[in-house]
């Protein structure tokens, strides 16, 4: 079976489904791509990856390939046709045209329904397999046979499978609130650092000055008027007041 031949029975199966009357009357073709054989959710019947290559099997159905359906105006159709010759075909001629209607012919259309409804996709060879179940938790695993809750193994079952000497004691573990007052991994401290050279400084006891640099690391005053002074600064930006070199 050809990519169009299947492209037409899937047009048929779901015309069946959905309004057995239409089979007989020209469909619109902006409505076949639209809302009777929209690519997302036909994709995996019609076999076809991308929605570049649906496009290219419609563009050969409604250009006469198999003489499967008739397309109108023949203007339309013989556009199509010319452009499937071509070595790039523009799939954009499809749009090219307003109001063009494409009939299944009435044998194409017979045969069609005596195979029946196309069947979904399935890898050659293979039956169709049912989604993976998502496994939140173990109460999931009571729906297979002769497995409850009270079966899962233990930790200590776990520390018998090759490669679990590996994993650490519990009491190795970090803890959760250790980390949250630290901010920082176990065996990380985390401590005050110098406003001028950016050094670290010592923890549990006072720091008056940098051990680097040895820039004062208390709080600097203005003279005048005892507004906060940032390092670096020369003038109190509330009085004005010289501060020196900060």
């Amino acid at each position: 079976m050809t990519d169009v031949e299947r492209f037409f029975r899937r047009l048929v199966s779901n015309l069946t489904a959905t309004d057995p009357a239409r089979l007989h009357r020209p469909v619109p073709l902006d409505e076949i791509s639209g809302e009777i054989l929209p690519y997302r959710t036909n994709r995996r019947a019609l076999q076809l990856d991308t929605s570049e290559d649906y496009e290219l099997v419609l563009l050969r159905l409604c250009a006469g390939e198999g003489s499967l359906v008739r397309t109108e105006p023949e203007e339309a159709r013989a556009r199509f046709a010319q452009e499937i010759r071509s070595a790039n075909p523009d799939l954009d001629v499809l749009h090219a045209f307003e109001n063009v209607q494409v009939t299944l012919r009435a044998e194409s259309l017979a045969r069609a329904l005596e195979a029946g409804p196309e069947p979904s996709y399935a890898p050659p060879g293979r039956h169709a397999e049912p989604e993976p179940k998502l496994v939140l938790g173990a109460a999931q695993f009571d729906d297979l046979p002769g497995f409850s809750e009270a079966e899962l193994p233990g930790v200590e079952a776990l520390r018998e499978l090759p490669g679990a000497e590996e994993l650490p004691e519990a009491e190795e573990l970090p803890d959760t609130d250790e980390l949250a007052e630290t901010g920082g991994t176990p065996g990380e401290e985390t401590g005050p650092s110098c406003i001028y050279c950016g050094g670290s400084l010592p923890v549990h006891r006072p720091v008056n000055f940098c051990p680097h640099c040895g820039q004062s690391q208390t709080q600097i005053l203005c003279p005048e008027c005892r507004s906060e002074i940032e390092p670096g600064w020369r003038h109190c930006v509330n009085c004005g007041a010289a501060v020196g070199e900060g």
